[in-house]
């Protein structure tokens, strides 16, 4: 399968002739080497509904009449606007025509923000996703603090690809990063989550030599780069 870094938390996995994206970030993303009108996908997967994964969920849906795979909750949300979506909670899995979706813990908050009224929709909690495609597991951390049931995860779970955020302030930092990816015990591990923002600033070359140094193999991966599993 294809795997494409689109920057920031999105991933567009394509397989046979299935597409995915996850958290779709790409037209308020400075480091996006794609438009949104570009993506051409099925199915849209989100971690959590802030902005800066959610971005263009809804224009994405619209323009490939695709379905949006989410917490219920949010599913929900874009299910109000008109478009096909599938809620799930959190331990919940599901076949889907392209593979199976689980989610999985993350430990952060969810919500969306209304400036003009000043307030914050709750939008369920936030989740990760471990996907089971074409016989490869693959897991997207989402944004997440360090919990100790990654390791429950790396043991139940041969994990093929891991993506886990480094960025710090908002997620994980590369220490704690370091600690999942050791838990996860994935065959590749990607750092992502990071440099998009000045608060997010990390050297995502740096974690995956410090993976190797740890025994572990990670792929440093640039925004609009791919790369095959």
């Amino acid at each position: 399968m294809d795997i494409i870094y689109h920057g920031h938390s999105c991933i567009q996995i394509t397989s046979s002739d299935q597409s995915i994206i996850i958290d779709p970030f790409i037209t308020h993303n400075p480091l996006a080497t794609v438009s949104a009108d570009d993506i051409r996908v099925k199915h849209i997967l989100l971690t959590h509904a802030h902005e800066d994964h959610i971005g263009d969920a809804a224009l994405i849906a619209r323009n490939n009449d695709a379905t949006i795979v989410s917490m219920v909750e949010l599913a929900n949300y874009f299910s109000f606007q008109g478009l096909r979506t599938h809620g799930m909670n959190l331990g919940g899995a599901r076949e889907f025509e392209f593979g199976k979706v689980k989610l999985t813990q993350a430990f952060h908050s969810s919500g969306i923000t209304l400036p003009q009224e000043k307030q914050i929709m709750y939008m369920g909690m936030a989740s990760g996703l471990l996907l089971t495609i074409e016989g490869k597991t693959i897991y997207h951390a989402g944004d997440t603090a360090l919990f100790s049931d990654m390791k429950m995860y790396g043991e139940l779970n041969s994990i093929d690809l891991a993506f886990l955020p480094i960025g710090d302030n908002y997620t994980m930092g590369p220490e704690d990063a370091m600690i999942a990816a050791g838990w996860l015990r994935a065959k590749l591990t990607v750092p992502v989550h990071y440099n998009t923002f000045d608060l997010v600033k990390q050297d995502g070359r740096q974690f995956v030599d410090k993976l190797a140094e740890n025994g572990l193999d990670g792929l440093f991966v640039q925004p609009g780069e791919s790369f095959r599993l």
